[in-house]
């Protein structure tokens, strides 16, 4: 991802909630409510132990024909381009998003629109920003450390308390 210089990031909705049950397990789902009605759950319910072991599974098989530009974790997607091949990184950049919302599609795998980030310089994650130049942290998450005194920076021998 370093050396980019467009980035996208994609956020699928409700992840575990994509995951259709076995037939088989379905009837194993079932709870009944206090209305004396039988619930059972046709997509995988949230609490399960191995749901993000298998979440994760999924996406990563589903994308990894697309891994020379699309990472994954979890529920989200990260795509990133660079002018290649004769192509600008705007033309690659297109080319590579279709690919992965076709991919999408073809699963039936729905983003977040409102988290996702498309064509920037930079993306947000894990409290990081990747970029053309590599991962740098997030001033955001660090502005405490930053602003932290002098005093207490050091070798812990002077304690100033902060106004």
């Amino acid at each position: 991802m370093v050396g980019c210089t467009l980035y996208s990031a994609l956020d699928l909705v409700d992840g575990y909630y994509q995951l259709l049950m076995r037939a088989c397990d379905v009837p194993l789902t079932a709870v009944s409510t206090p209305s004396g009605m039988l619930w059972e759950w046709l997509v995988m319910p949230q609490g399960l132990s191995n749901e993000p072991t298998m979440f994760n599974r999924l996406v990563t098989q589903l994308f990894r024909p697309h891994r020379a530009y699309a990472q994954t974790y979890f529920d989200n997607i990260f795509v990133h381009s660079r002018a290649e091949h004769g192509k600008s990184d705007v033309e690659n950049h297109v080319e590579h998003l279709r690919a992965v919302l076709e991919c999408m599609r073809t699963n039936k795998l729905y983003g977040n629109l409102d988290k996702c980030i498309f064509g920037a310089e930079e993306i947000p994650f894990l409290g990081c920003f990747i970029g053309k130049r590599g991962l740098r942290a997030d001033p955001a998450k660090v502005k405490v450390i930053v602003e932290w005194p002098r005093e207490l920076r050091g070798n812990g021998s002077t304690i100033v308390e902060s106004p």
